[in-house]
This record gives C-alpha cells, structure tokens and sequence, in this order.
C-alpha cells in the first residue's frame, strides 16, 4: 500500500503522467515478491512527503507493467530511474536510505529561495554585485613575506 503522496504508475498513463510531467518524477520500479523492494517502502513515503509539490514519486510495479520495465531495460529491482522533461536524468539500483536519495534529488532541483539567474556571492549573498572584481582579487594566493 503506497503512502499519501506516493503515485502508482502504470502502462496506460506513463506517457501522461511521467514523460509529460511538469515537475520531475522518481519511479521507484518494483515487484511484490522482491525483500529490498520492500524495504525501499518507507523511505519512498517519506521522500513522497517530503518533495510534495516539488516531485512526483511514485511506483511501478513492474510484474504488472512489463513494457514499460522493458522500455527502460529494467533488470534488476529496485530500480529507480528520476525523469526531468520526459528524459531518464539519474539511475539508481538497489536499496538507498532517505538521505542518499534526496542527496539525489536534491542535485536536480533549484535551490530554494534563488530564483533561475540570481548568483550566489563568495560570502552567501544572493543577487548582482555593483562592483566589478579583478581577476586577481578571485586567485587565492598565499600570504607573501
């Protein structure tokens, strides 16, 4: 039984739901009978909590669904394949715990509270400088004698 916010994805509604998605999308492929895949459980609810809004997660069982686990020439499960713009971005197969996973997330989603084509600044500013910087006031050099 998936949790609130995780998706059951299937054959039909793959193209719709996760090659068209607006928003990235993390499968988690699975089946019933396999121990790890029943282990990744919690932490695929809790990464479905967690990235709400943000990312669809959800799952596919691939004994229901074996054209698309062929389509991705799924092998060995779990298997988790991260979509962003209808394109396969990052794979992973085998069980994760919960920070390895939003570690992976996390790498293909903007940072919250900068906004596309703001620059964070050496000292965590965010936004434009007024001053221009000389390429030598970027080098770290050491002290001199």
């Amino acid at each position: 039984m998936a949790g609130a916010n995780t998706l059951t994805f299937n054959d039909a509604g793959w193209d719709k739901e996760v090659l068209g998605s607006e928003v990235p999308v993390l499968v988690d492929f699975w089946a019933e009978w396999c121990g790890p895949c029943r282990m990744m459980t919690l932490t695929i609810d809790a990464v479905a909590d967690v990235y709400a809004g943000r990312v669809k997660v959800g799952k596919l069982n691939v004994d229901e669904n074996g054209a698309t686990g062929m389509r991705y020439r799924v092998q060995s499960i779990p298997m988790l394949l991260l979509f962003k713009g209808g394109k396969v971005v990052e794979q992973k197969v085998g069980v994760m715990g919960k920070p390895d996973l939003q570690k992976m997330l996390d790498s293909h989603l903007p940072t919250p509270g900068i906004e596309t084509g703001q620059v964070a600044g050496l000292n965590g500013a965010v936004g434009k400088t007024d001053q221009a910087k000389s390429p030598e006031s970027q080098l770290a050099t050491p002290d001199k004698a």
